[in-house]
């Protein structure tokens, strides 16, 4: 290895710690939620978090976007959202004797999709184009997104008031489901002394968008081998027979595991994939992509329950040696 390359993995590996550093300044006591927001962000996938009100998911958006010094547009989804609220709409201009394009909040780099379940179907698959190709189409015109472009969507527990199931097609869409859960004691404790505390104010910027889509190709370049690549083929396909899962995972998500096992190989200062990178990240990818096997009829399955049958298919799985 050439000292030039030397120095670039040091300076990658230190901007990746200043990185994980500035976002757990504003969650505390969460390192497993920053890690995989990190590594869904470095493997340009999109972010899903479902907990309860009040938890912190809104400020580990606002921190990611404040650390990696990307621009954020915060949109609050509600049942009478269109989908030209999020895309934005042709307005026509007199002067101009045309039509010209008024962009919506989507034309950003973080995209804060607040209480995504709580819009119509409708609204909630006007994002299918940008979280899958990274552009939207408006008038038959197909316009490209910033670079880097990340969706980070908050969602309440599916059997809250006035919420929308995500479909299946949109889950897909997210490379990682995230529950934050309560902060600790201590936590909590210095929280509730000082409740007008901004949490992210004094989050300082670790880096800028260009430097983080050159992590972003870095990811890219992290070796994985061909065992590791059977190991994970044998996951996804063994969703796919177990019989307490009526759907198992898609190819994408297949793909999706495979680019964040990279990006956390990457997070721990490491070129290369080791088998924990896959077995570690399995749930959270997988998870919310599956559909258990029928209970009674109404019954709605729980993400724990989700949770626990992906996590028996992963321990059935043989990890390469």
């Amino acid at each position: 290895m050439t000292s030039s390359a030397v120095v670039d993995d040091s300076e990658r590996i230190e901007r990746l710690v200043d990185l994980r550093r500035a976002v757990s300044s504003a969650l505390e006591g969460k390192p497993a939620a920053v890690e995989l927001a990190l590594v869904a962000m470095l493997a340009r996938g999109h972010v899903l978090i479902e907990d309860v009100p009040g938890v912190g998911k809104t400020t580990l958006a606002r921190a990611i976007s404040k650390a990696s010094g990307c621009e954020m547009r915060r949109v609050q989804f509600t049942s009478d959202l269109l989908p030209s609220d999020v895309l934005g709409v042709s307005v026509y201009d007199q002067r101009r004797s045309d039509f010209t394009l008024r962009q919506g909040p989507i034309f950003s780099n973080v995209l804060l999709a607040d209480e995504i379940n709580r819009a119509s179907p409708r609204t909630q698959s006007a994002l299918l184009e940008a979280m899958n190709e990274g552009q939207v189409s408006i008038d038959g015109q197909s316009i490209p997104l910033p670079e880097p472009f990340l969706v980070i969507a908050t969602q309440n527990p599916q059997d809250f008031t006035g919420t929308f199931p995500l479909p299946e097609s949109q889950l897909d869409r997210f490379m990682v489901r995230i529950r934050i859960g309560y902060p600790p004691p201590h936590v909590e404790t210095r929280l509730m002394l000082n409740p007008d505390m901004d949490r992210v104010a004094n989050v300082q910027p670790a880096l800028d968008p260009q430097s983080l889509v050159e992590l972003q190709r870095e990811v890219d370049r992290v070796s994985i081998d061909s065992a590791l690549g059977t190991y994970l083929q044998a996951l996804i396909g063994a969703t796919r027979t177990t019989p307490s899962l009526a759907l198992g995972a898609s190819t994408r998500a297949g793909m999706n595991l495979s680019r964040a096992a990279r990006a956390r190989a990457l997070l721990h200062g490491r070129r290369y994939c080791i088998a924990d990178d896959i077995h570690d990240l399995s749930v959270s990818v997988l998870a919310h992509r599956v559909r258990l096997a029928a209970h009674a009829e109404g019954y709605v399955p729980t993400r724990e329950e989700a949770e626990s049958a992906v996590r028996d298919v992963v321990a059935r799985v043989p990890v390469p040696l």
